[in-house]
């Protein structure tokens, strides 16, 4: 779709009552109770703590799509994009309503609600659900693996995010985006199902690097069968991972959010009008490997006391849940020459030492909100 009307769809149906990076059961209800007709909510079951896990149904073609997010339950980017897209799958536009009449759509907004409310990434038995395809040991494994039998779906999302660390490849960008064809055996074959899961995110990754050049990975793809994605894509239906990563200054990743959207209507463009075989492929492995190769912040050229030699401190931020917002503590990471890796925010103490606010030598693992170079106090903390 011509990459002026992608953004202009989004702003028109950009879902407003979701912000920011807390969202919950409780946040979602009062927008499912008020979905359109064209829409069929419904429970499929309940979280150890008996939260409801919900469903939404819109379309009615043959091209079968199931989507969740929130499977780790502090990954909420792409539920966000997902109520922008339900509310894209309304208007009266021949685009849109050819999804609709051409494919039939399952989407679990929040798999792990217990997780999502206390904004942890794993489940309120801590198990991380994403390690679980196997066991089935948890309730809202179980869940998933039955709507997948049931639904029988040709198409998976998995929709997750990642850490600030990433960036695409071994550059200076950050990861915003990041898609993984998952493998299906230990040898990582390029099967006929994951040529096609990477002929879609072929697809996504074009229109991308026209919004976010160079700011686009992949995941390597080793095989786990405990994870849901090499599980279903052994099943052999093209399963596609999306990771909304970090873009400059958006911790609360509402600029993320827009490119997942966008990522994800152009792939549902892209099947409602294709017989997909795959063949189209080979673009895929043109995308960067993710590295871990950033920090929050990076103070350069710094001293932790008089005669210690000049190196760099790496700051990373610990997202803590405090009266229903997510903050962002500055905690010290790292002591050493990080020349080789970048930061989202950078500070160069020019050799001088750097002290916490109370002028006291920093410690790994210590919070410092502010620090003080020659005199100046410096704030850490996002404003």
């Amino acid at each position: 779709m011509n990459l002026e009307l992608l953004s202009n769809f989004f702003e028109a149906n950009k879902e407003r009552q979701l912000y920011h990076r807390y969202i919950t059961n409780a946040h979602l209800l009062p927008l499912l109770e008020t979905l359109g007709s064209h829409f069929t909510v419904e429970s499929v079951g309940h979280s150890v703590l008996d939260e409801p896990i919900y469903a939404v149904k819109i379309g009615d073609g043959k091209k079968k799509i199931l989507m969740w997010s929130q499977m780790h339950g502090n990954e909420s980017t792409t539920t966000k994009a997902l109520f922008d897209i339900f509310n894209t799958l309304l208007v009266k536009d021949q685009i849109i309503t050819s999804i609709r009449s051409s494919c039939s759509l399952y989407i679990i907004p929040i798999l792990n609600p217990d997780g999502a409310k206390t904004y942890t990434r794993v489940n309120a038995n801590s198990v991380d659900l994403n390690r679980d395809a196997q066991l089935l040991s948890q309730p809202e494994s179980i869940i998933l693996k039955s709507v997948f039998d049931s639904f029988e779906p040709h198409f998976c999302y998995n929709l997750h995010g990642q850490r600030t660390i990433f960036s695409a490849g071994s550059s200076n960008q950050p990861a915003t985006v990041s898609f993984l064809a998952p493998a299906q055996d230990e040898a990582c074959t390029i099967t006929p199902n994951r040529k096609v899961a990477m002929e879609i995110i072929g697809v996504m990754n074009a229109l991308l690097q026209n919004e976010i050049p160079g700011q686009v990975g992949v995941y390597d793809d080793a095989f786990n069968l405990n994870c849901v994605g090499d599980s279903f894509q052994s099943k052999n239906v093209p399963t596609m991972l999306f990771e909304a990563g970090h873009y400059a200054n958006d911790y609360g990743r509402e600029i993320t959010r827009k490119y997942i959207y966008m990522a994800l209507l152009e792939s549902l463009i892209y099947i409602s009008k294709n017989n997909i075989t795959g063949t189209k492929f080979k673009s895929y492995f043109n995308i960067p490997e993710n590295k871990k190769l950033f920090l929050d912040i990076i103070i350069r050229n710094a001293k932790l006391r008089e005669n210690d030699a000049a190196l760099d401190i790496g700051i990373m931020y610990q997202e803590r849940l405090i009266e229903n917002e997510i903050q962002f503590i500055p905690v010290i990471h790292k002591f050493e020459d990080l020349s080789g890796y970048f930061a989202h925010k950078e500070l160069d103490a020019n050799g001088n030492m750097v002290l916490s606010e109370n002028k006291t030598p920093l410690k790994v693992n210590d919070e410092n909100v502010f620090v003080m170079i020659k005199n100046d106090k410096i704030a850490l903390m996002l404003k």
